[in-house]
């Protein structure tokens, strides 16, 4: 008998009435702002204007999400179209199926569009989302969870995952729960990006191209752990194939891109700085004006000294007078208030 464990839920939908709620949806939804909550804040910190971010990913999100399922769709086609299939269950994202690579790859079309819309380059915008990206994959794969699904080999340790459902092949049992191996080790990529792009300044898409590539590094791992159907290709499964090669594009990209174009964009986006900077010159002009008159102010002309000196002079004078016709009687007060107004 285990004593720990990571307990499968019994189901991953709840109605609602006739209104389904669907875990796996749950998590994609969820991961979707959070990426375009990041992006927006990494975009504006960059020079960007607000609300950038979310108007390209109107774009990108739905081509990401049709490029994720074509991928799975393609890669296990004889879930859909095999023998006592029915191919309608192709359409049914709500079931789980989504492949990272399609999702990027195609998604990544979308917001070249939604940029180019814009006016913004796309390798800047790239940069500003990818934290976000990483973390919204984090988030994604307790989707996985909700439908007990991507799990990895079978497993005594103290966090094994418990399978209970016997649908589509699966055998009950502890195994490793792979998802949530990735989901921790996209969340490491997200920080590790966010450092590194504090730290070494990376720009012209070299941001993005570091979360390719160690996302990659730990897809290669995790998939090799996977024990669902996969296409293998010399021993391996197609997918780490594929991250073996998405991984060499990354670092090449990386490489050739430091050479060509080294440092940081100075503007991602045309026009965002000019917006700003009328108020903030109306503003300085407004400080400086008021300095202006407040030195005009302080210093007085020739013709104001003078009347000043002689101003002084006669109440020299008067002040005087006062002392001579002052009564010898009231000497002490006069002393006693020249004694105060000498400690004042």
């Amino acid at each position: 008998m285990e004593l720990a464990y990571i307990p499968s839920p019994s189901h991953g939908v709840v109605y609602l009435g006739p209104i389904p709620l669907r875990g796996y949806a749950f998590c994609i939804i969820i991961g979707v702002f959070v990426a375009v909550w990041l992006g927006n804040k990494r975009w504006i910190a960059r020079g960007g204007r607000a609300g950038t971010v979310a108007d390209i990913a109107v774009w990108a999100v739905p081509f990401g999400l049709v490029g994720g399922r074509l991928y799975h769709v393609i890669t296990d086609y004889e879930l859909y179209f095999g023998d006592g299939r029915d191919w309608v269950d192709a359409f049914k994202v709500w079931q789980g199926g989504l492949g990272i690579w399609g999702a990027i790859a195609l998604g990544a079309l979308g917001a070249w569009i939604g940029a180019r819309r814009r006016g913004v380059p796309m390798p800047a915008y790239a940069d500003a989302v990818a934290p976000g990206i990483a973390f919204a994959q984090a988030i994604g794969r307790w989707g996985n969870w909700f439908n007990q699904e991507l799990y990895g080999r079978e497993t005594h340790v103290p966090w094994a995952l418990h399978i209970t459902s016997s649908t589509d092949g699966r055998v009950p049992g502890y195994y490793h729960p792979t998802f949530l191996y990735e989901s921790l080790w996209c969340a490491g990529v997200a920080l590790l990006v966010i450092w590194a792009d504090r730290r070494f300044k990376l720009g012209h898409g070299r941001a993005f191209a570091l979360y390719v590539a160690a996302y990659c590094v730990g897809r290669g791992w995790i998939e090799y752990m996977r024990v669902d159907d996969a296409h293998h290709i010399l021993g391996l499964r197609l997918n780490d194939w594929t991250a073996l090669l998405v991984f060499l594009l990354a670092v090449a990209y990386i490489w050739v891109s430091s050479k060509k174009r080294p440092g940081r964009e100075a503007e991602v986006e045309p026009g965002a700085a000019a917006a700003d900077e009328p108020a903030g010159t109306g503003a300085e002009a407004d400080a400086g004006s008021g300095e202006a008159d407040g030195a005009s102010g302080i210093e007085a002309s020739p013709t104001s000294a003078a009347d000043a000196k002689n101003s002084d002079a006669k109440g020299a004078g008067t002040a005087s007078t006062d002392a001579q016709d002052a009564d010898p009687k009231d000497g002490v007060g006069l002393k006693d208030g020249a004694g105060s107004a000498k400690q004042g």
